[in-house]
C-alpha cells in the first residue's frame, strides 16, 4: 500500500477505536430485553449480505436494524450492536479469511459511522425544522450510507491509486436508494412500535429478507455483466500480448526487456499518483511501443554496430509507425500518444515531433526513462549491458535533460526494489515465445517455383564531405596518388600468389598502410560457423580459438546480411570475451562480407584499440580489394580443399605481423 493509503488507515482506526472504547466505557442500558433483541437481530441480519461488484467488501441488510437502533436505543447499545454485526459480517461465510487488519478497519469504520448517523438523527437542528421521525431518519440513513462507503472506497482508492469518487460511483453508487428506502421501512417500524409496542414491530422481518433477496438478483446481474466486461478485457489483453510476440518474433531480445520495463512502468505510475485510465494506457504501451519495428528492416534492427545516419533515419519511424498501428485498434484509454512519443526528450531534442517538458504526454514520459534504464542493463549486439547500479548512474545524469526529473527522482529511489518485482512477478502472463527457430520439412516448392538467379548485392560509397583532403588540395592529390599505388600493390600482391597463405600475409602487411588495425583476422564459412583461416595482431590466440555461427555477434552478423559494419564492438563476437569481467584493448571493428555469386564464402574484419577508429573511406578501401581476395580464396579452395583447410592450422599459429 502506498504511504497515503497507510496514513488514513492509521488515522480511521486511532479515531474509531478511541470513540468505540470512550462510548463503550460507560455502557448502559434501560431496558436490557429490548437491547438484546437488537443486539441480536442485527448480528444475525449481519449474515444477510452480498458482495459488492469488483471489490471484496460487502453490503448486509443490518443497516436497517443499526438505523432501527439509533431512533430507539441510546448511543453506546447502537455501537454494541452495529460493531458486533460490523465483525460478524466480515467473517460470516467469508470467501477469503479477512486480516485482523480488516476486521478492526471495519469496527473503526462503523463505529465512525454509526456515531454519525445517531448525531445526525437528534440533531437539535432537526427539531426547529419539524421533519418528524421520517426526516430525521432519511437524514440518519443518507448519513450512515456516506459514512460506510466512503470510508471503505477512499481506502480501496488509495490502496490502487484511483481517485475514492471514481470507486465509490462504481461500486456503492447504486446502494443508496436502499438505503432511502430503508429509511422508509424504519419508520413503519418506529410508529408500529409507539402504537403496538416495540415488539410488534419485528413482524416487518420477512420485509428484510425480500430486500435482501432482491440485493441478491440485483448483484447477480451485476456480476454477470461484470464477467461479461471481464471477458472482452481478457480478449483485448490477448490481443496485446499476441501483438508483443509479433514484436519479439522480430527482435528477440524484446521478451525479457516488455516484462522488466511493463514492472518498472507501472510500479512508477502507481507513485506518480496515475489514474486507472492513464495505467491501463501505459500497460498497454509498455507491451507495445516497439511495435512499429515490424516496420524497420530486420539487418537494421539486429545490427551489432553503429547505425549509419541512413539507418537511424529508417529506424526512428519506428514510434511514428507504431502509433499508426495502434490508432487503428481504438482503445479505449490514450496508448497511441504513449507509443508515439516515447523517444521525445524532456529538452526537446527528441523524435519525431520534438515535444519538451510536460508536452510530453506522462506515459511516455516514464516509458522514455524506464525503457533506457532497461536498454542500457541488457545485453545487446553491439555491446554488453551495464551493472544496474551504472545503468540508473547514466539515466540520473540525463535528468531535466532527456528525462522528467520527477520520473527519475522515483527511478531512483526504488530501482533495485523493481528489479526484484520484475524477476518475482510473471508481468506478461502467458506471453511464450513464437517457433521461429524450426524448420518445415513438409511443402516441394512454392507455386512460383525457387528463385534462379541471384539478385546482386552493390556497396556503394563516396568521399566522406567533411574529409581533410578537401581542405587541402595538394594533400588531397598525394593522397589520392597513395591510395592509388596501394590498391594496386594490393591487387598484384592478391593476383600473383598461387598460395592462400602467401596472399594472406601479403594482404594483412599491405593492408595496414590503408587501414591500420591491432587485429586482423579471416573467417571462412564452414557450414554454418565462421571460423578463423588467418589470424594476426592482438588477441591473435583468443581470436583464433573462435567459430563463430552465422547471424550471430559482428562478423555472424556481416555474414548473414552480406553488408559491412564500421566501427562495430569486437566484443560482440561470440566467444570472445567469455569472462565477464575480462578486459581488451580492442574498441572498434570494419568488417566486410566476402561473396562469390550467390553466397558468402567469408568475412574480412579488421580491429583496432581505439574508439571509432574507421571511417567510410577505410571501407572502400576494403571493398576495392574485396573481390579479388574472393577470386584468390575460391582458387585456392578448387585446388586444394583439404589444405585450404590444414592452412587453417597453420596459418593461425603465425606470430604477429
Amino acid at each position: 500500500m502506498s504511504r497515503k493509503a497507510i496514513s488514513y488507515i492509521a488515522a480511521v482506526l486511532i479515531a474509531g477505536l478511541s470513540l468505540l472504547a470512550y462510548e463503550l466505557a460507560g455502557f448502559h442500558t434501560h431496558h436490557l430485553v429490548r437491547f438484546l433483541v437488537f443486539f441480536g437481530i442485527t448480528v444475525g441480519a449481519s449474515g444477510l449480505k452480498v458482495r459488492l461488484p469488483g471489490l471484496e467488501s460487502t453490503i448486509s441488510v443490518n443497516f436497517l436494524f443499526v438505523l432501527a437502533a439509533v431512533a430507539q436505543l441510546s448511543l453506546p447499545e447502537v455501537l454494541a450492536a452495529g460493531v458486533m454485526g460490523a465483525v460478524v459480517q466480515c467473517h460470516w461465510r467469508a470467501q477469503k479469511r479477512p486480516t485482523w487488519l480488516q476486521t478492526t478497519f471495519s469496527a473503526a469504520g462503523g463505529a465512525l459511522a454509526f456515531s454519525a448517523a445517531y448525531a445526525s438523527y437528534h440533531w437539535r437542528l432537526l427539531d426547529n425544522a419539524d421533519v418528524g421521525i421520517i426526516g430525521r431518519l432519511m437524514v440518519a440513513s443518507m448519513t450512515l450510507f456516506v459514512g460506510n462507503t466512503s470510508l471503505i472506497a477512499t481506502v480501496v482508492a488509495l490502496s490502487e491509486n484511483d481517485s475514492p469518487w471514481a470507486v465509490w460511483k462504481q461500486s456503492y453508487a447504486w446502494c443508496l436508494p436502499s438505503y432511502l428506502g430503508g429509511a422508509w421501512l424504519v419508520a413503519a417500524m418506529t410508529y408500529i412500535s409507539q402504537w403496538l409496542g416495540w415488539f410488534a414491530a419485528l413482524a416487518i422481518l420477512p420485509v428484510t429478507y425480500i430486500i435482501y433477496r432482491s440485493y441478491r438478483v440485483y448483484v447477480g446481474r451485476l456480476e454477470a455483466e461484470k464477467h461479461h466486461v471481464e471477458q472482452l478485457a481478457a480478449l483485448h489483453l490477448r490481443t496485446i500480448e499476441a501483438l508483443a510476440l509479433a514484436i519479439d518474433a522480430k527482435d528477440h531480445t524484446t521478451h525479457d526487456h516488455l516484462r522488466r520495463v511493463q514492472v518498472y512502468a507501472l510500479e512508477t505510475a502507481k507513485e506518480l499518483g496515475l489514474t486507472l485510465e492513464e495505467m491501463q494506457a501505459l500497460q498497454a504501451a509498455s507491451l507495445l511501443h516497439d511495435i512499429g519495428k515490424l516496420a524497420v528492416p530486420e539487418h537494421i534492427i539486429s545490427k551489432p554496430g553503429k547505425l549509419t545516419p541512413e539507418e537511424f533515419d529508417k529506424m526512428k519511424i519506428h514510434p511514428v509507425v507504431g502509433a499508426e498501428i495502434l490508432e487503428r485498434v481504438e482503445f479505449p484509454y490514450a496508448v497511441a500518444p504513449i507509443v508515439r512519443s516515447h523517444h521525445e526528450k524532456w529538452n526537446g531534442t527528441g523524435y519525431p515531433d520534438g515535444l519538451k517538458g510536460e508536452e510530453i504526454p506522462i506515459g511516455a514520459r516514464i516509458l522514455s526513462a524506464v525503457d533506457c534504464l532497461d536498454a542500457l542493463a541488457s545485453d545487446r549486439q553491439y555491446r554488453r549491458a551495464l551493472p544496474l547500479d551504472e545503468a540508473m548512474q547514466v539515466v540520473l545524469n540525463e535528468s531535466g535533460i532527456a528525462f522528467d526529473p520527477r520520473v527519475i527522482e522515483v527511478l531512483a529511489r526504488r530501482y533495485r526494489e523493481f528489479e526484484q518485482m520484475a524477476h518475482t512477478t510473471d508481468a506478461v502472463k502467458g506471453l511464450g515465445t513464437l517457433s521461429t527457430g524450426i524448420r518445415v520439412e513438409r511443402g516441394d516448392a512454392p507455386a512460383a517455383g525457387f528463385e534462379t538467379a541471384a539478385t546482386p548485392v552493390t556497396q556503394g560509397l563516396c568521399l566522406s564531405l567533411n574529409d581533410p583532403a578537401l581542405d587541402d588540395p595538394v594533400a588531397g592529390i598525394a593522397a589520392a596518388h597513395h591510395e592509388v599505388q596501394s590498391l594496386y600493390e594490393l591487387a598484384q600482391a592478391v593476383g600473383d600468389s598461387l598460395y592462400l597463405s602467401d596472399t594472406l600475409s601479403l594482404l594483412a602487411t599491405r593492408i595496414k598502410r590503408l587501414a591500420p588495425y591491432d587485429s586482423l583476422v579471416l573467417y571462412l564459412v564452414r557450414g554454418q560457423v565462421l571460423q578463423p583461416a588467418y589470424v594476426t595482431g592482438e588477441d591473435a590466440r583468443l581470436f583464433s580459438s573462435l567459430a563463430i555461427p552465422m547471424g550471430e555477434g559482428l562478423s555472424g552478423w556481416v555474414a548473414e546480411n552480406r553488408k559491412p559494419i564500421v566501427n562495430g564492438n569486437p566484443s560482440a563476437e561470440p566467444g570472445y570475451l567469455q569472462n565477464p569481467g575480462a578486459f581488451s584493448r580492442l574498441k572498434s571493428a570494419l568488417a566486410i562480407p566476402l561473396e562469390e555469386g550467390d553466397s558468402v564464402i567469408g568475412v574480412l574484419a579488421l580491429y583496432h584499440s581505439g574508439r571509432d577508429a574507421y571511417s567510410r573511406d577505410h571501407l572502400r578501401v576494403l571493398q576495392a580489394v574485396r573481390g579479388k581476395l574472393t577470386a584468390a580464396i575460391e582458387n585456392s579452395l578448387k585446388r586444394d580443399p583439404a589444405a585450404a583447410v590444414s592452412n587453417v592450422d597453420e596459418l593461425t599459429s603465425l606470430p604477429n605481423a
